[in-house]
């Protein structure tokens, strides 16, 4: 197995992380099955031989290059942050490495929050399913549109090609692989000593939904900024595109074509993210933050909530409003 460790900004816990924990599988594996080979043989892998560093601070040492390594069976890619298109730049050898291996010697591919930028970016995504940091969404789509990304899962697996969500989601995601190659037994085991909660699945009640702003749509911007500002009213996508003086028909699709998302879910997405900003500082009865935020229907607003969040209303107080969840 190699441990990729990219240049530039690379999230160092990622790969200490999963490292150590791929140790406790071994170790465990070997204790309580009397095997004399470790399960996952772990080579810390970089471009050359020099450290990885992170923010000044912190240095990996990688125990083998890209050079060094003709075969090899699973790749984790190790999470980037930063400037992306830098760190695509930095790690271009990487990509090529990597589809090599997956081409040629038919290795599986494992990427570790936005480490999934790396991964894409080899074009062996393309029709695949992938997750990633909520964060690198907006990048993510626009980059890579023929990869069907997944953005509430923190664990995608397509024909031996796998991804995880954002940060430590990672932890989760190293678990999965442990039970996948030795059983749940270690992979509770390690959840246990390690303390990590197991077969967490989505990542959708973490998105903090900003919409996206830097598509150099001026006429858009201002449908958003509007929407944004009059969420609690209701909002006619034929009075906004008719305020703006383009045709229905236009604005529909540069909406889309600049924010990923239609006027309706935009809409939906700004109500929902400031129901759960009321939910997470006020003592306001459900139904006041579901009229607050411009809703009617009980049901609907409900089933709207745990579309975008994973969790109800209630279920979303509880885990994000200290003093309610007091009462």
């Amino acid at each position: 197995m190699s441990v990729i460790l990219p240049k530039g900004q690379s999230i160092v816990d990622t790969i200490i992380g999963s490292y150590n924990l791929l140790l406790m599988a071994n170790a465990h594996v070997k204790r309580t099955q009397k095997r004399s080979e470790d399960i996952f043989r772990l080579d810390l892998v970089g471009i050359d031989m020099e450290p990885v560093t992170y923010q000044n601070l912190f240095q990996i040492t990688p125990t083998k290059t890209i050079q060094d390594i003709n075969q090899t069976d699973l790749i984790i890619v190790s999470a980037i942050s930063g400037n992306l298109e830098k760190g695509l730049t930095l790690n271009s050898d990487f990509i090529s490495w990597m589809r090599k291996q997956r081409i040629e010697h038919d290795a599986e591919l494992a990427s570790l929050c936005k480490g999934a930028i790396l991964l894409a970016e080899t074009g062996l995504l393309n029709g695949k399913s992938c997750a990633t940091h909520w964060t690198a969404h907006d990048f993510f789509t626009k980059r890579y549109p023929q990869v069907n990304l997944l953005p509430e899962r923190i664990i995608s697996e397509d024909n031996g090609i796998y991804s995880s969500g954002g940060a430590y989601s990672y932890l989760n995601f190293m678990l999965y692989l442990i039970e996948k190659f030795c059983g749940r037994e270690t992979a509770i085991y390690c959840s246990k000593v390690s303390e990590i909660e197991l077969d967490r699945n989505s990542q959708s009640h973490f998105i903090i939904f900003n919409g996206q702003k830097d598509h150099g749509d001026e006429t858009i911007q201002k449908a958003q900024e509007y929407i944004e500002n009059h969420y609690e009213d209701k909002l006619s996508i034929d009075g906004i595109a008719k305020d703006l003086a383009v045709s229905k028909r236009t604005f529909l699709r540069r909406f889309k074509r600049a924010t990923s998302n239609t006027p309706l879910e935009y809409i939906q997405r700004v109500k929902i993210e400031a129901a759960k900003k009321k939910l997470e500082s006020t003592a306001l009865h459900i139904q006041e933050v579901m009229f607050d935020v411009g809703y009617n229907d009980e049901k609907a607003f409900r089933n709207m909530f745990r579309k975008y969040t994973g969790l109800s209303p209630i279920e979303y107080r509880g885990k994000y409003n200290r003093e309610m969840a007091r009462v």
